[in-house]
């Protein structure tokens, strides 16, 4: 597990936005830049996390839940709970 100084870690994210949604389509790398800007305005948190179902997918946390079912919806993922996500290693 790797720590950034100031950065804050996955716990305070889970409580602070606990709404998370898992893309249906790769949101990594040029992809990441699109979703990004497409939650822009939403209630998205500093940082998400990363998870792996087959292939490497990023979770993006919100704090109001209308939020995480908008970027869901517009990207064809679905709402996971911070309790439901597989940790590492998976």
């Amino acid at each position: 597990m790797v720590y950034r100084k100031g950065e804050q870690s996955t716990k305070p994210i889970d409580r602070g936005w606990p709404h998370q949604a898992l893309a249906a389509e790769r949101t990594l790398g040029g992809e990441s830049v699109r979703a990004r800007l497409s939650a822009d305005g939403l209630s998205l948190a500093p940082r998400g996390h990363t998870i792996r179902r087959g292939d490497l997918f990023n979770v993006w946390c919100f704090s109001k839940r209308a939020d995480a079912e908008a970027f869901a919806l517009k990207f064809g993922g679905e709402i996971i709970a911070p309790k439901d996500r597989p940790r590492w290693p998976s």
